[in-house]
């Protein structure tokens, strides 16, 4: 279902109340008028009037007689004969009401009323796009045998400046929503350019300008207020994160050294190599917490690489170890990226090192298409749960019973990686191959000079 901006529905609100307003300027005119008795046609005691006027008038001033009593909406003319009524025919050109009410105010008089089409006069704004307008036409016969021929137009009402009523309604409501729509659209606008505003904050301890609504609502003022405290606050938060990360990576790495050098007194060997290897894993584990904040706080340097060129490294630093690792890079093809090279080489590493460790293999594959980088890691391991695919890469999280070992890393591995490449501007997908297996694909952004 589409969801309307609330531009949209404040539009919608505006157009139907113009509509409303203009509806009712033109029910109140009429109303107020009365032409919802007569229908704006003459009255029978206006046209009885016209018809002694006309027999007592002399021939020679009939012509400035129809001047003064016609107007545009009443044509008067007179014609040689005599005219005879056809009930009938009258009854199926009007209604019976409408005959009937000019057949008493007649007198008897033989007549034919009837309904017809004219042509619009006047200019083309009083026309609005309709080129023919509705009349009745009497034929009225006079004593003296001749008749008398009378169109009455439908009136267009008219209001004091001469417009038609319709018009100068709708004239009044469009320039009301046009003020309308300017004043919501002017204070809908701070709202996108917060929404804006917003998707630009991240966690690299730069604040964001937020738009100025010094002379905005007071709702609005308030919610882009609340927004930039919210900011503040977080700014402040993350500052307070990394300083106390690195407090404790200085002082756990102080002690962690002198542990080293009391293990060294250590007589049995076998006890000693097992404390030197907990302590390396407590660094190690260390070293990958506060690398995972740092990076998630976008604090990563940016240079120009060859990403093939440290996906070889990476494979060449491990083809002494005991795992089966196959390398294959697309030919004559341009792998340059935007990065850092300690964080590449991090999420290279931690990839081979999880599928040679869990997957007895690493089988490395680097293509390039237009915009992207992509390297996919595939191994020979048994692959894991389809429900733990959405959680792997959350941090501590270990997959080791589907993987079938022992034992295990803290789980930072693939969260590091994760993070990494997302601060690069990229995405990592995780997937159980058909045949066997995991795969695991890094796609990042292509640079293109």
């Amino acid at each position: 279902m589409r969801s309307f901006t609330l531009a949209s529905r404040l539009s919608a609100i505006v157009i139907v109340s113009v509509i409303a307003v203009w509806l009712g300027v033109v029910m109140n005119f009429y109303a107020g008028n009365g032409w919802e008795q007569d229908d704006g046609w003459p009255t029978p005691d206006r046209m009885d009037a016209i018809i002694s006027v006309v027999e007592r008038a002399a021939p020679e001033d009939l012509p400035r007689l129809f001047d003064a009593l016609g107007s545009q909406t009443m044509i008067i003319g007179i014609e040689d004969g005599g005219e005879n009524a056809d009930p009938d025919q009258t009854d199926r050109q009007v209604s019976e009401e409408l005959h009937r009410r000019y057949a008493e105010g007649l007198a008897g008089r033989a007549f034919t009323v009837a309904h017809i089409t004219v042509p619009a006069r006047g200019p083309g704004i009083l026309r609005v796009g309709n080129k023919q307008r509705h009349a009745l036409n009497f034929r009225i016969g006079l004593e003296d045998g001749r008749t008398l021929v009378v169109q009455s137009i439908a009136p267009l009402v008219l209001a004091a400046t001469g417009l038609p009523v319709g018009l100068v309604a709708g004239v009044m409501a469009a320039i009301i929503a046009l003020f309308a729509l300017f004043v919501m659209y002017r204070e809908v606008k701070p709202l996108r350019q917060l929404a804006q505003a917003v998707d630009r904050i991240g966690l690299d301890g730069e604040m964001v300008t937020l738009p100025n609504v010094r002379r905005q609502s007071s709702e609005i003022r308030a919610l882009v207020t609340a927004f930039d405290r919210l900011q503040t606050r977080l700014q402040q938060l993350l500052q307070g994160r990394l300083a106390m990360l690195g407090g404790i990576s200085h002082d756990v790495r102080t002690y962690a050294t002198r542990l080293r050098l009391r293990v060294d007194a250590i007589p049995d060997d076998i006890q000693r190599e097992r404390a030197i290897e907990n302590i390396s894993d407590m660094i190690q584990l260390l070293d990958d917490a506060l690398l995972s904040a740092r990076v998630g706080a976008s604090d990563v340097s940016v240079e120009l690489l060859d990403f093939a060129e440290i996906v070889r490294g990476e494979a060449e630093d491990r083809h002494a170890a005991p795992q089966d690792l196959g390398l294959a890079i697309q030919k004559r093809t341009e792998f340059s990226v935007l990065g850092d090279r300690i964080a590449l080489k991090r999420i290279v590493s931690n990839l081979i090192d999880n599928a040679g460790k869990y997957g007895k293999a690493a089988r490395i594959s680097l293509t390039a298409s237009d915009g992207d980088v992509l390297m996919t890691v595939d191994d020979d391991g048994p692959g894991i749960p389809q429900e733990m695919i959405g959680i792997l890469m959350e941090p501590f999280v270990r997959a080791e019973a589907s993987r079938g070992r022992a034992t295990g890393g803290a789980g930072l591995g693939l969260a590091i990686v994760r993070t990494l490449v997302e601060a690069h501007g990229g995405t990592v997908t995780i997937e159980n191959r058909p045949e066997g297996g995991l795969r695991v694909s890094v796609r990042l952004p292509r640079f293109e000079g």
